[in-house]
């Protein structure tokens, strides 16, 4: 038992790596929609790639969205509208008729014609409301039919015989202009304005209801495709029916084989396929970006980013495909081109849309498009921190999108006629959901205590408070951390590596001296010494203790760990040998390792660069009389000597990436001291 813990903690990094690994998987998969995956791929204008397909079992063909639609929009145009007719109206109007005939036309009344105009006015009355007075106005055709209903009964009748209020005023006029009574005009007019309210109205609730119940009613199908018909040849041009055979046949395959009895092996298929993905890309960190891989902090946060966005895309693809777009799947490269590399973003790019394409439509086109935009992403993205470049590469970003987007459209249908512009928004939907990455990268920082360029640019503001302690209390150190920040900086720049990183580091490097400025040269004044009254051991300890101090007064304020990696490593496991030859000299039993630092050595390319530009900084202050053959000597006896002594073998730089740090140091070192080049006699 003792011996298999021992071995669990010796091996726990793996372990996790491991667990990790199947987590990722199952989670992945678990989000993936539920259906099987056709197992043909099919371009609309393109010719059919593989052998004769013929139909594996019956199935109907599916109408396509624009059939439906105009269905849909034919059946919505020709629906029957229902109104009510309210048949109150025109009873108290035949009711109130007597009286108010005996008001307005009291004369006519009285008279022997009274009964007759009484009997004309109750039949014009009667006509009126014969099909009822509209209470508002509609869009409706005068021929288009409709439903009236009156009471339990509904008639069909066409709408132009529903009268609205000016046709009511139209048919008062002309049916007294052509009567006896004309002279009596006015006083009928009166009458009828009195008597007459509208009574019809649109029945929306009945007439809604009626036109979902015959939108329900169409079908989705058209025709169908018996067992073993020949649906499409080898070379024949995918368009027209067979491509709507095709899609049918696809969906219809799809539908079917995520069965019950079926369910776990194409579980099991997906895993497979996902597993083989990551697994790529677990080799590819381990094989080019072992200090990520070691790293199981960094490991999982490349873990959760293709988490993240395999979840969103899923989403949208449950809730609408036609939203794929939307997604702002170029945050992935950015956010880890931001934390590490371009190359590395780009490649987890590329595993993250391989693994997509498992479940977005129109696989191939999905998958070319992101692609091209990861590039475009990773190659336009420079010095990050500065938020006019990511402006620029958004809309570069957005514009790859569009253009790539017209041009399959133009393969598939021949012409921009039918171009659905809407995808245009949804590309730029996405590029502007892109500038959410600054806050993002803030968020991780946080989170899982990485380090970004712009914090990194944050860092290296020498008024921060720390620096700003370190000017006061060590001013000579502090200058000393200026020089070899500037040199660094011009030599990680001449072999590509990360400027920003360099300088930073370079100038926490020696924080640890503000303990006790005064032991180190840089600090000390011409008159005194502090060392003259401590032993050569004594001595040496104080020294090596400034990178432990450093390290600790960087935990202290919070300092990255990659930043305190400088501190640590600075000095690699190097020898203070001033005081061990002075201890030596002093005939004293010596034991070297008192006078070594306790490393490690640099392990990377930017921490071998502040090595040797620490080293070369310092020792040059001793040139008395430089010459440029001088600096030049002394710049490869220097570097040399550490490469003797193993300082860079842990670190990826190689010996022609030194040879032109030494020359930057050299031209450097030349421009500090002013010197001319040096003619022959």
């Amino acid at each position: 038992m003792k011996h298999f813990l021992n071995k669990f903690y010796t091996k726990q990094a793996s372990f996790y790596k491991g667990f990790l690994f199947i987590a990722t998987i199952v989670l992945i998969v678990y989000l993936f929609p539920k259906g099987g995956v056709f197992k043909y791929e099919f371009i609309k204008g393109k010719p059919w790639q593989y052998e004769n397909l013929y139909a594996p079992f019956d199935f109907a063909i599916a109408k396509t969205p624009a059939e439906i639609d105009a269905e849909k929009k034919k059946i919505t145009t020709n629906s029957i509208p229902y109104f009510e007719f309210n048949t109150e109206v025109p009873r108290i109007a035949n009711e109130a008729y007597e009286a108010t005939f005996s008001t307005y036309l009291k004369i006519l009344d009285q008279s022997s014609a009274g009964v007759e105009a009484k009997n004309f006015g109750r039949n014009l009355l009667n006509k009126i409301y014969r099909y009822g007075v509209l209470k508002e106005s509609y869009v409706y055709d005068s021929k288009r039919q409709i439903f009236l209903n009156k009471g339990n009964t509904a008639k069909a009748v066409a709408f132009g015989q529903l009268l609205t209020p000016d046709a009511v005023t139209r048919l008062i006029n002309n049916s007294i202009e052509k009567s006896e009574y004309a002279k009596f005009k006015s006083g009928f007019v009166a009458l009828f304005y009195e008597l007459i309210k509208p009574n019809v109205s649109l029945n929306q609730k009945l007439t809604n209801s009626s036109l979902e119940n015959e939108l329900k009613q169409v079908l989705l199908t058209r025709g169908s495709i018996s067992k073993g018909s020949r649906i499409i040849a080898k070379g024949e041009v995918v368009e027209g029916d067979s491509f709507q055979i095709l899609a049918s046949l696809k969906a219809e395959y799809e539908s079917q084989v995520w069965s019950d009895k079926n369910f776990y092996w194409i579980v099991f298929g997906y895993s497979i396929l996902v597993s083989l993905a990551l697994l790529m890309l677990l080799l590819f960190i381990r094989k080019y970006r072992l200090d990520i891989y070691q790293n199981n902090t960094q490991v999982t946060f490349i873990a959760f980013n293709i988490l993240l966005m395999v979840f969103i895309t899923t989403l949208v693809v449950v809730y609408t495909s036609a939203y794929i777009y939307m997604v702002p799947l170029c945050i992935l490269p950015l956010v880890l081109k931001a934390f590490f590399d371009a190359r590395l973003g780009l490649f987890t790019h590329v595993i993250t849309v391989l693994i997509l394409g498992f479940i977005v439509p129109n696989s191939y086109e999905y998958t070319f498009l992101q692609i091209i935009a990861g590039i475009v992403t990773i190659l336009t993205i420079s010095e990050s921190y500065k938020r006019a470049n990511l402006f620029i590469s958004v809309g570069q970003i957005t514009l790859v999108y569009i253009i790539a987007f017209v041009a399959f459209h133009i393969i598939h249908e021949g012409d921009i006629s039918d171009m659905d512009w809407s995808v245009m928004g949804l590309f730029i939907i996405s590029g502007f959901a892109t500038l959410i990455v600054h806050p993002l990268i803030y968020l991780y920082e946080k989170i899982f205590g990485l380090i970004s360029d712009v914090s990194l640019l944050e860092l290296s503001d020498t008024n921060s408070k720390l620096l700003k302690e370190l000017s006061e209390k060590a001013p000579g150190t502090f200058h000393h951390s200026l020089n070899v920040a500037n040199i660094a900086e011009a030599a990680a720049n001449e072999i590509g590596a990360n400027v920003l990183l360099v300088r930073v580091g370079a100038l926490y490097h020696d924080i640890g001296k503000m303990v006790n400025p005064t032991y180190f040269t840089e600090n000390q004044s011409a008159s005194a010494n502090a060392h003259d009254i401590l032993s050569p051991k004594e001595s040496a300890q104080l020294i090596i203790n400034h990178v432990i101090r450093g390290v600790e007064i960087a935990k202290k304020y919070n300092l990255p760990d990659r930043v305190i990696d400088f501190i640590r490593t600075h000095h690699g496991t190097s020898t203070v040998y001033y005081f061990y030859k002075k201890a030596t000299e002093n005939n004293e039993t010596v034991a070297i390792e008192d006078y070594q630092y306790p490393g490690p050595r640099p392990f990377s390319k930017e921490t071998a660069i502040l090595m040797m530009s620490d080293s070369v900084e310092a020792a040059s202050k001793s040139l008395k009389n430089p010459t440029s053959t001088l600096i030049d000597n002394f710049v490869e006896k220097i570097i040399d000597k550490q490469m003797e002594n193993g300082q860079f073998l842990n670190a990826n730089i190689t010996f022609k990436e030194i040879q032109q740090v030494k020359k930057v140091f050299k031209r450097k070192l030349t421009n500090i001291y002013h010197l001319r080049i040096e003619y022959p006699e």
